[in-house]
């Protein structure tokens, strides 16, 4: 619900709040310009009498003058019938500047409070002023969701760049674009008399029905300072009944043009300043920082418009259509969906599919959207959770662990099936989570958690035969899982390892694929990732891909990946095959969980096999020289030390600081984990100093690996679990 109260205003509006927002941007300046530029003056000396005595002196007809809030002073005249306009020096009482508004200013200030279209325009921009305001509160709404609460609305974000740069700005602008919001709605309500009026002048008292009393000897202008005028308006010529009206930061009242007294006066109700201080902050006159402030936060919408309009068209392609989904409230079956990279969503369409043509009123939703009061005819909850990463939620579960603890139990059966790969440690860890979770508050079981494999049809079409035989119906679900769209990877480079110690392995290096220019410009569909990202290969007869991990960036100017052949192996035995020239189908995953954090402090660089490949990324982009020591494990130092003379040359370079090697199929037969407890002493003084540890291998390894760390952290008090929960220990484990 919250999701959609957000996108679609901002949609929808896009247009309107950026030019409302640049022009608004831009009109922020003015008042500074203003400061800048207004002539200097002594405003705590000089006094309204003096002032006003000066101005009649260069200009007899003088009608009114006007003090800004920048400070800059103006004054309009008739001379021999023409009326005149200028900024005045107040030290001479002479015109110094035009006292008309510069015409790009005033074509700003008109597109920004009307585009051009009177009142029907300024009805429009206070439409795009409550689209801002609605979309301020919806989007910190969802920041604390995504987040997991208030305590973490500043924690870093992690995903695609556009999603993380869309929430970032929001956080920073979204208290000043809620003040711009509110306070550019209630100048409109009391532009179309919606607002109540202030107090306004006193009554016109009655006065001597004298005139030609000295501008200079007047008492009432004498005791008002400069700084604290507003406008001085003179009486009009001849006319004897008249009086000078008077407006300062403390209120207005009259002027007896006779004997200079004050006859009328009127205070600045509590109204009247709730009404100027609107207007102070939503035009910065009076508070130049703050307009320029303001103005800055209102350059994030741009930004944030294009950002958001690229996450809405990513989740579009990520999530397939659902015809009939039933809203939640009249829902029988109700879907929840967890996905990272968007292939649950393609078994939920097809089980979304079969229910609803089985007669079944089904409403699918991520599981970040999880509101169990909503379902008020839901007969049963069915959850498709993938597990992204090292047994974390995936981007659209953000928080349902939580809303699943804090809900009471509803009489509704609730079953789990979890995605994951097998060959990775926490295999449908986030799944078993929440089974468990739901188990713990009560909630009945539809069926037990199951989960499928490596986006296997038949594990989810034998799970979608028992899940029909739990609701008496007859459940086929043939689903072809959709493959990311890829692209061509031409091989240019290979090295091999291993043929003696008979584990055939290989450092493949493919070209970056040859993208058009306007994609290149504009960066759709262009191929970027980093050292530590996965590339999903789709090896031919089959629609699975395989995940390698990135053994460098697109900043290096190829793609690199180290593959080593396994006994029946489809994809790596395709690629191990494979001579410069061939090509490979292939995409990009984030993997941003794994990768070293910002900083100096030092990096713990651990691995084996093929495991070195994104370690040996991280070295090779390591142009700053941040200490990175590197422990690596390999067979035989002859036949598969992958990257060794690389590996050299960065030592000598500065990359790498340190490198501490062990071979199994050696005399000194040790793994890389006896090396760790070798150098213990060391690597507790460097996680002691803030290191990060970044593990990737094979399973056993990382178990080894993880034994031998809370073997050498132990004196500190420290454990592996509570360096991953402080984000200081990944694993990229397989």
């Amino acid at each position: 619900m919250i999701r959609s109260v957000h996108r679609w205003p901002g949609l929808f509006a896009a247009l309107l709040l950026v030019m409302l927002a640049v022009s608004g941007s831009i009109l922020s300046v003015f008042p500074a310009i203003e400061v800048i530029s207004a002539p200097a003056q002594s405003e705590a000396t000089l006094s309204v009498a003096e002032l006003a005595s000066r101005i009649q002196g260069v200009y007899p007809g003088v009608e009114q003058i006007h003090r800004a809030p920048s400070g800059k002073i103006t004054a309009f005249w008739f001379d021999a019938g023409t009326p005149g306009g200028a900024v005045i020096d107040p030290a001479t009482g002479q015109g110094v500047g035009s006292a008309d508004i510069s015409p790009v200013q005033r074509w700003l200030t008109s597109l920004h409070r009307s585009l051009f279209l009177d009142d029907t325009g300024r009805i429009v921009a206070a439409v795009g002023a409550a689209s801002m305001l609605l979309l301020s509160i919806s989007g910190i709404a969802l920041v604390v969701r995504r987040t997991g609460g208030w305590r973490r609305v500043l924690v870093r974000l992690k995903g695609p760049l556009a999603g993380r740069l869309h929430v970032e700005i929001a956080r920073i602008a979204v208290i000043g674009l809620t003040l711009s919001s509110i306070t550019a709605l209630w100048m409109t309500a009391s532009t179309f008399g919606f607002v109540p009026e202030g107090s306004g002048p006193p009554p016109f008292p009655e006065v001597s029905g004298q005139g030609g009393f000295s501008l200079s000897q007047m008492q009432a202008l004498h005791d008002t300072p400069v700084s604290a005028l507003r406008d001085l308006t003179f009486p009009y010529p001849g006319d004897l009944t008249d009086a000078f009206t008077l407006k300062t930061d403390a209120g207005q009242g009259f002027v007896d043009q006779g004997t200079g007294m004050l006859v009328a006066w009127q205070p600045l109700s509590a109204w009247d300043q709730v009404t100027e201080t609107i207007y102070m902050l939503h035009t910065g006159q009076g508070a130049m920082v703050l307009g320029l402030v303001l103005g800055l936060m209102a350059l994030g919408v741009p930004i944030m418009a294009a950002t958001g309009t690229i996450m809405w068209i990513a989740a579009r392609r990520a999530r397939p259509r659902l015809r009939h989904n039933i809203s939640a409230g009249q829902a029988e079956t109700v879907l929840l969906v967890g996905s990272e990279g968007g292939s649950t969503w393609g078994f939920a369409a097809t089980l979304h599919a079969a229910l609803t043509a089985a007669g079944q009123k089904v409403h699918t939703a991520p599981m970040s959207a999880f509101a169990p009061t909503r379902y008020a005819h839901a007969a049963r909850i069915i959850v498709l959770a993938a597990t992204y990463g090292n047994g974390t939620a995936p981007s659209s579960a953000k928080g349902f662990l939580d809303r699943l603890a804090a809900a009471p139990a509803l009489p509704i059966p609730l079953a789990v099936l979890g995605f994951g790969d097998r060959s990775f440690p926490a295999y449908c860890g986030f799944a078993s989570e929440v089974a468990a979770t739901a188990q713990a508050q009560g909630w009945n079981t539809l069926l037990p958690m199951d989960s499928v494999d490596r986006q296997s049809p038949q594990d989810f079409a034998r799970w979608g035969r028992a899940l029909g035989a739990a609701l008496g119906l007859v459940l086929e679900l043939h689903h072809q899982p959709v493959t990311p769209r890829t692209e061509s990877l031409t091989l240019i480079s290979r090295r091999d390892y291993g043929t003696e110690v008979q584990a055939p392995t290989a450092i493949l290096r493919f070209a970056l694929p040859k993208v058009p220019l306007w994609r290149r410009l504009t960066g759709f569909g262009v191929m970027k990732f980093a050292a530590g990202d996965l590339l999903g290969v789709v090896p031919h007869g089959s629609q699975i891909p395989r995940f390698y991990s990135l053994a460098s960036a697109t900043a290096d100017g190829f793609v690199e990946i180290c593959v080593r052949k396994h006994p029946d192996g489809l994809c790596s035995g395709q690629l191990t095959d494979m001579q410069p020239g061939q090509t490979a189908r292939a995409f990009v995953r984030r993997n941003p969980d794994f990768r070293p954090a910002r900083g100096r402090r030092p990096v713990l660089l651990i691995g084996a096999g093929t495991g070195i490949g994104p370690l040996a990324g991280f070295v090779r982009a390591n142009r700053q020289h941040r200490p990175m020591h590197l422990w690596f494990g390999a067979r035989h130092p002859d036949s598969d030390m992958l990257y060794g003379e690389d590996l050299s040359d960065w030592a000598k370079d500065g990359n790498l600081a340190t490198l501490t090697t062990a071979f199994s199929r050696t005399a000194a037969r040790s793994y890389v984990q006896d090396a760790l407890r070798r150098d213990g002493a060391r690597v507790a003084q460097l996680v002691a100093d803030g290191a990060q540890i970044l593990v990737c291998g094979g399973r056993d390894m990382a178990v080894g690996v993880t034994e031998a760390l809370a073997d050498i952290l132990a004196p500190q008090g420290l454990t592996p679990a509570r360096l991953k929960a402080e984000g200081r220990y990944a694993e990229d484990v397989y």
